[in-house]
């Protein structure tokens, strides 16, 4: 009689836990809401505390002050009494007599002008120590609120410079282990996983490209094998010339996407070029084409130099210049390449006639694969990634690139980038 496997067990399970360990005393784990309330009860309490001291000192003064005697008895045998503060009652042998009522009301009326003097004097002092005290403590308030937010600061720079196409940079955040320090130990882990996974990306493109390269070569140097043979019935010349020109558009796509992958990292080496002569070898590239379809290059290419490298910085002029002239009118069409400093940043300008583009089909553009009214390449004019190098490669020098509709057809594109 056979015997039934015994079914398969389950795997142990992992004994690591991934997650954060736990204190033993969670309640005792310095954090921020525990920071902010004991330094801001300990600062009303310290307000308080020197409040309540001034007040008690003025008061002291002010009593002090309303004790004074109202008078003073000068001569006892005639009853002459003399007031610094209530003249009314000064009596003197042989100038004035005051009767005992007019007495006493000038005594009282004495009082309560010195009790209003007194409450007067301690309401104005006690003004001013609460406006010292509010001037000190906002002063210290703000010093205070600036150290403990210093982090934030420190967060905020690191995200704008991975903004720039910088995910090498890391917070490190040092001090208590509080919400801003696992703030920021995430936020540097979440950029560990972003740096690889397009390191992993880049490589990936660079060497499928480097890959691609060799076969299509193979095939371009058999192709123009093909065609140089004399003998070869017209048929096969037509296609040989049909996939030559196919196995080149391929080459180019090869070629694009390797240079897109290259472009999406930090610029590392860099060194002055003059966006001028940059745009100025584009036009020269491209004016037997531009000839061609009758396009007339015209601009002030005015000196504009940045820090940057000059292959890739030539690379955005070329592209943008072939894309002016490609995508123009028919006839009398033209095509403005200008370069300035303006508000301290190198700015290429190229502006062309073409046909009416929407606003709403800009962002589009840009994307790879990408044309205007066509999701996928479909065009001889290019294979839709000339845009996508140019805004990589301006992100990577710092700067980017904004398009607009002209008016009446085209586009003027606009590429800033820092001195």
């Amino acid at each position: 009689m056979a015997t039934t496997p015994a079914p398969p067990q389950a795997p142990p399970k992992p004994t690591w836990d991934p997650r954060r360990p736990q204190p033993v005393f969670p309640w005792l784990r310095p954090t921020i809401r525990i920071r902010l309330t004991l330094l801001y009860g300990g600062m009303f309490l310290i307000a308080g505390i020197l409040l309540l001291s001034i007040i008690y000192l003025l008061a002291a003064q002010a009593i002090s002050t309303g004790n004074q005697p109202l008078f003073k008895i000068v001569k006892y045998s005639d009853l002459q009494v003399s007031s610094d503060n209530c003249p009314a009652i000064n009596m003197a042998s042989g100038t004035a007599t005051l009767s005992l009522q007019d007495f006493n009301n000038a005594i009282a009326h004495c009082v309560d002008h010195q009790r209003q003097a007194a409450l007067d004097d301690l309401l104005s002092r006690s003004l001013l120590a609460l406006l010292g005290l509010a001037v000190i403590a906002f002063a210290f308030g703000y010093a205070m609120a600036g150290r403990v937010l210093s982090p934030l600061g420190r967060i905020t720079r690191t995200a704008r410079a991975v903004a720039g196409s910088d995910l090498s940079r890391r917070i490190e955040l040092d001090g208590p282990d509080d919400e801003l320090k696992e703030l920021a130990d995430t936020f540097d882990d979440m950029l560990e996983r972003l740096q690889r996974a397009f390191t992993a990306q880049q490589r990936f493109v660079g060497n499928a490209s480097h890959e691609l390269r060799t076969p299509l070569a193979i095939n371009r140097t058999l192709l123009e094998v093909h065609l140089s043979d004399p003998g070869a019935p017209m048929e096969l010349q037509q296609l040989g010339k049909t996939l030559l020109a196919t196995n080149e558009r391929s080459e180019q796509l090869v070629e694009g996407l390797l240079l897109l992958a290259r472009s999406d990292n930090q610029i590392v080496e860099r060194k002055p070029v003059d966006l001028a002569e940059v745009a100025t070898q584009a036009v020269d590239q491209v004016h037997a084409e531009a000839e061609a379809k009758g396009v007339t290059i015209r601009g002030v290419r005015k000196p504009a130099v940045v820090q940057g490298n000059g292959v890739l910085l030539e690379r955005i002029a070329l592209n943008l210049v072939q894309n002016a002239v490609r995508y123009n009118v028919p006839e009398e069409g033209w095509v403005e390449v200008d370069t300035e400093i303006q508000h301290g940043q190198a700015v290429l300008s190229v502006a062309n006639t073409g046909p009416v583009v929407p606003a709403y089909e800009i962002d589009n553009l840009f994307e790879p694969f990408r044309r205007l009214r066509t999701d996928r390449t479909g065009s001889d004019k290019g294979v839709g990634l000339g845009l996508s190098i140019v805004r990589s490669v301006a992100r990577a020098h710092g700067g980017h690139i904004a398009a607009q509709p002209r008016e009446g057809g085209g586009l003027v594109m606009r590429v800033t980038l820092p001195t």
